[in-house]
């Protein structure tokens, strides 16, 4: 079993003075991740997100809580025992290393016999289409073959649990989106419990069978893709889940005292009924638009098929919501209420 648990844990960084406590940067989280589950970490710069990825690898302290891999408590254990294995952001190879010592390296440390070594690495190798490169040095790679060579070193491993911290950063839109389906096949491969931590949305939806929000240190919320899509549980989840983001407004007609209205653009139709809103300007995106709108004093984004014929900006026009697809939030705590 490689399960994760994590129980109320807490990370404060110093202190104040005078009994004051320091900067706490991760309230109370808890969460639970199945054996085999792919779970992404999706949230802003600075939300927590990596620090809690790194105490769960044991290369930050925990300040209250606990957390379990396999069922076994690991706060006070050493990141070499807790059979994690963690790819970064920064690929981290010996530059003078081939691909294959580069991959070997981790086993070789372990004692593993070299005939076992040299099976796992061509092995590896060949699923990542590395067979290849295995002589060549990292300077000799694309910046997409270093980080499947990262990925490598981490599979031959044979872990309880992977760690990614926002692995694809450094690679163009392309490469991202080509080795996010990699990471797909290789996890229906492997089945190896996986955190995967992102600032990056289109990451998010496209990886997780579960995903975490994070926001300020805490859970915003827990879900399939599918779930935090269409049932965002905050104002914050809903404005940052969707490109562009859930249209949320304050004066909608028809609206609640005290809530905000939420609406995805997708979910709104232009019509010969509905409110009536000002273009205010347009996005052309391939086989949809983006009409960029005004209702009252509030923008109001709307996606529609490229074949809709688009007013002069400046027209009026209306636009009605899908039936059963508003959402509303609390004004004040931005919560989800119906």
């Amino acid at each position: 079993m490689s399960s994760i648990s994590i129980r109320k844990v807490f990370k404060r960084y110093g202190s104040l003075g005078k009994g004051k406590p320091g900067l706490q940067v991760i309230h109370g989280i808890d969460a639970e991740i199945a054996d085999g589950e792919f779970i992404v970490i999706v949230g802003p710069s600075g939300c927590g997100k990596s620090t809690l990825l790194r105490m769960v690898a044991g290369l930050e302290a925990i300040t209250e809580g606990e957390i379990a891999i396999g069922g076994q408590v690991v706060n006070g254990i050493d990141p070499a025992k807790r059979d994690i294995a963690m790819v970064f952001q920064n690929y981290a190879l010996y530059p003078h290393m081939s691909v294959f010592d580069n991959m070997a390296y981790g086993l070789k440390i372990a004692k593993v016999p070299a005939s076992e070594i040299r099976t796992r690495v061509e092995k590896v190798g060949a699923i990542l289409e590395l067979s290849q490169l295995l002589t060549r040095k990292p300077k000799d790679l694309s910046g997409g073959q270093r980080q499947r060579v990262a990925m490598g070193r981490a599979i031959v491993r044979q872990p309880k649990v992977f760690l990614f911290d926002e692995p694809l950063s450094n690679l163009d839109a392309k490469l991202r989106a080509q080795t996010r389906l990699e990471i797909q096949k290789l996890h229906l491969d492997l089945g190896v419990t996986s955190l995967f931590v992102t600032h990056d949305q289109v990451e998010a939806m496209t990886l997780a069978q579960r995903m975490i929000v994070m926001n300020a240190g805490v859970i915003e919320q827990i879900g399939t893709p599918a779930e935090v899509y269409t049932s965002p549980a905050s104002t914050f989840v809903a404005g940052f889940i969707g490109s562009p983001p859930m249209n949320l407004l304050k004066a909608a007609p028809g609206g609640r005292d005290g809530h905000l209205l939420g609406i995805r653009p997708e979910h709104l139709v232009p019509g010969s009924e509905g409110w009536t809103v000002t273009l205010e300007g347009f996005e052309l995106l391939g086989a949809e638009r983006l009409l960029y709108t005004r209702l009252g004093g509030e923008a109001l984004v709307v996606r529609v098929d490229e074949s809709l014929s688009v007013p002069a900006i400046g027209s009026r026009l209306k636009v009605l919501p899908r039936e059963g697809r508003t959402h509303w939030f609390d004004g004040a705590s931005g919560k989800r209420v119906a």
